[in-house]
């Protein structure tokens, strides 16, 4: 007989870390949304605090799942979600908090976004395939997608100089739509995270 939040407890250690990497990114995603609307910038850089302690359930995950023999495939799947919403949603959210707000900015946004899910489905497609005998990808193809957290730190450097909004660095352009040039970085990571040739060695 099955019982209430049965799946729930059939979670492995792991997987609650996992949730707290999502959990995180959702607060993240959360303290843009109150930053747009009361404009106190103290809840934006709380919001972007967030994605490093992402980054540390993220790496902590893995490490337990590993020393205690309990990966699964439900594991492998709650991991990309998670960090989907940590670093994928999370960091354009907070882009978009801090000013880049034009047409062409949501645009490249999106792309970042899109480009973070097809490398985590590849990745997890292709998981197997890149294994070798001791059963461990030993490299990934294009960047990880928790190297986003790069993009956050500077964001949070732009917030806390109060260079956000109309004084976000490298200002604007009127391209039909407006450009902020410092949301192209978002679509360098969001291209290194999609590319088939370089290959980084997975630790």
């Amino acid at each position: 007989m099955k019982r209430h939040f049965s799946m729930l407890r059939d979670f492995h250690l792991a997987d609650w870390f996992t949730l707290a990497n999502a959990f995180c990114g959702t607060g993240a995603i959360f303290a843009a949304m109150r930053f747009l609307q009361d404009g106190h910038v103290t809840d934006l850089l709380w919001g972007m605090a967030l994605i490093p302690l992402a980054f540390v359930f993220d790496a902590l995950d893995g490490r337990i799942a590993r020393s205690r023999q309990s990966s699964s495939t439900l594991g492998r799947e709650l991991d990309s979600l998670s960090d989907v919403i940590s670093f994928g949603v999370a960091p354009a959210a907070l882009a978009y908090a801090c000013g880049m707000q034009g047409g062409w900015d949501w645009l490249v946004l999106s792309y970042f976004v899109g480009c973070g899910v097809s490398r985590l489905a590849r990745y997890n497609v292709t998981a197997e395939a890149l294994s070798g005998d001791e059963g461990k990808v030993k490299y990934f193809e294009g960047t990880p997608i928790p190297t986003s957290l790069a993009l956050v730190v500077v964001l949070a450097v732009a917030a806390w100089q109060q260079r956000i909004g109309e004084s976000l660095w490298l200002g604007s352009v009127d391209l039909g739509w407006q450009l902020h040039p410092l949301v192209l970085m978002f679509a360098l990571s969001g291209s290194l995270m999609i590319s088939k040739t370089l290959r980084i060695p997975k630790p």
